[in-house]
């Protein structure tokens, strides 16, 4: 450490007259300078970039902030949950068999695609309804039953059944729960779009304020007819597409009268007027009907819950008195 000290110190010595000299001053002066005009350079171009950078993220968070909200402002669950959910339904729907897949298909589509499922998606619910389901009921008989493991496996592969069954349950509660909506929306749907024609407006439009004005699942279709429309699909096709993705015999009654009357060149208004009375007489009929059923479907309600009551009430004060009298004899 002393032998480095006195190294520096004969080297300044040995340096010292040198650094008295004008020609060192000046060129430290211009050194001092160059870093001075090289730092304010860099800090302009760093100015420049910052605020660059600024005009960017502004723009980004005013692109975000018109299309609702950024990415952290989404839930949790739609971030990471429905994605990673969403990834295993398709996994495990690419092992399901490939035959019915058709058939799904249709039912999805019947169903308005709950959730935007897809048919992979579905075959994996499925799957994983299944698994959930077999080991659900493994685990309750072992556990809580004490039931010997061979016949826990068994009611496991039973519990597998069923739960695989609760999806196509599931998806055939949404179908019909979907064409009632559909058949109770149809005639109220038809007055507004006679009322619309009547007025002027054309009958796609109509068909588009209607969808604007009233949120259900007939208008969701005639929003999606306008729209195919518009990509250039002929009405009459749009049409007859709506009618096979629902399956509502109204829908498909009212949707063959406006294709005929497309090709016939007869009014929409009419058309309108005369199917929304059909329409109406029909469901009045229906409702005729089924106030009709009603007795007979009572018969088993009052035989086995009503009449019995009854007899107790009436004929059980004087069921001793009966015994008595029959004794006596």
């Amino acid at each position: 450490m002393d032998a480095l000290r006195l190294g520096l110190r004969e080297l300044i010595q040995l340096l010292e007259p040198y650094l008295h000299s004008q020609v060192v001053k000046s060129s430290f002066l211009s050194i001092l300078v160059m870093l001075a005009v090289i730092l304010f350079v860099s800090g302009l171009l760093q100015e420049k970039q910052r605020r660059d950078l600024e005009r960017r993220l502004e723009k980004v968070s005013n692109a975000t902030s018109q299309n609702d909200s950024s990415e952290f402002d989404v839930p949790f669950t739609e971030r990471i949950l429905l994605p990673v959910g969403r990834a295993l339904l398709t996994r495990l729907g690419r092992l399901t068999p490939r035959n019915n897949l058709e058939q799904v298909r249709r039912q999805l589509a019947l169903a308005g695609n709950p959730g935007n499922l897809v048919v992979i998606d579905f075959l994996g619910l499925k799957v994983l309804s299944g698994i959930l389901g077999g080991v659900l009921a493994i685990i309750y008989f072992v556990s809580v039953r004490d039931t010997p493991l061979f016949s826990s496996l068994m009611f496991g592969l039973v519990g597998a059944g069923l739960g695989s069954y609760l999806p196509n349950y599931w998806l055939n509660r949404r179908i019909q729960q979907r064409r009632e909506e559909i058949s109770r929306a149809l005639p109220d749907a038809l007055d507004m779009l006679t009322t619309m024609v009547d007025a002027g407006l054309g009958f796609d439009i109509a068909l588009l304020r209607l969808a604007q004005r009233w949120q259900n699942a007939l208008t969701e279709e005639f929003e999606r007819v306008v729209h195919e429309m518009q990509m250039g699909v002929r009405r009459v096709d749009a049409l007859r597409n709506m009618a096979e993705r629902n399956d509502v015999p109204e829908l498909r009654a009212f949707v063959a009268v406006l294709i005929q009357a497309d090709s016939l060149g007869i009014s929409i208004a009419n058309i309108l007027h005369a199917q929304s009375d059909q329409i109406r007489m029909r469901r009045r009929q229906w409702a005729e009907e089924q106030a009709n059923k009603m007795p007979i479907k009572m018969l088993p309600i009052i035989a086995f819950f009503i009449f019995p009551a009854l007899f107790a009430v009436i004929l059980g004060p004087a069921i001793p008195g009966i015994l008595n009298a029959i004794g006596g004899l």
